[in-house]
């Protein structure tokens, strides 16, 4: 299932989602308690948080990083995803496609 489209591009166009290091996360949840789009899930076997779906996460939204005690969140460049969003938006605006309605 795609996401909810940011500001009228297709959310799966903005590759912006959070990967965790198994290595780091000790499987406290906190990313899981903090996140309200249910992007993570609690792999129970390894007690490892993991991205089940990554299209849920908000495209700049990093908010889960400040939660997690050991930085085992990590996400794209924030500034190069900015300008590809604005080189997505002016594109979609090259051909007459206008910003949907939230």
């Amino acid at each position: 299932m795609a996401g909810r489209p940011y500001m009228g591009i297709p959310r799966e166009m903005i590759p912006w989602e959070p990967t965790v290091d198994p290595e780091k996360c000790i499987g406290c949840g906190e990313c899981l308690n903090n996140c309200p789009n249910g992007v993570f899930v609690l792999n129970e076997e390894e007690m490892k948080a993991e991205v089940a779906v990554p299209d849920n996460c908000v495209v700049l939204c990093d908010k889960c990083t400040g939660f997690c005690a050991t930085d085992a969140i990590a996400f794209p460049d924030k500034e190069e995803t900015k300008k590809l969003v604005i080189r997505l938006l002016r594109d979609l605006r090259a051909k007459g496609v206008t910003r949907e309605a939230p």
